[in-house]
């Protein structure tokens, strides 16, 4: 008799033991489509109206590179800063990402005026590509326009 009311418990017991944890703590977030490496291939620069195109530039290239709470960016020339047209920048600091808005806090930069400035953007994603627009405000220096800038995902 005794063993008849145990069984009951007893398969409670042992049916507790055996399920499967809740879903939330068994899956991994998804990744933040702006982590990765990224090739600039195309740069526009919009002041009081005029829209310039920055980029390409003939002998250059630019990557930007982001993890999770940090972005970098260095941009040169591809003749090892032989030439005239030898050039070399390079930036970065931490982000915030949310939605399509994204802000960089620049810390670092080899134009140092620029740094310990955030700057705002709305960004968007079509497939392996990053379009980041925003304004670039520095009163400071006189700077005030609008960039747009384009990039592909390397691989």
């Amino acid at each position: 008799m005794k063993l008849t009311r145990l069984l009951p418990l007893a398969a409670i017991a042992l049916a507790s033991c055996t399920q499967k944890p809740a879903a939330t703590t068994s899956e991994t977030p998804a990744a933040s489509p702006m982590i990765g490496t990224w090739k600039l291939v195309s740069a526009v620069t919009v002041t009081k109206g005029d829209t310039v195109k920055d980029y390409p530039v003939p002998n250059q290239e630019m990557l930007k590179i982001l993890n999770d709470t940090h972005f970098a960016f260095m941009r040169h020339d591809l003749s090892k800063g032989k030439g005239k047209d030898a050039t070399y920048t390079a930036g970065g600091g931490t982000y915030d990402f949310k939605g399509d808005k994204y802000t960089e806090h620049l810390a670092y930069l080899n134009a140092r005026e620029w740094e310990g400035r955030d700057f705002d953007f709305t960004v968007m994603f079509k497939g392996d590509t990053l379009i980041q627009k925003g304004i670039e405000k520095i009163d400071s220096l006189n700077i005030d326009h609008e960039i747009i800038e384009t990039y592909v995902k390397q691989k």
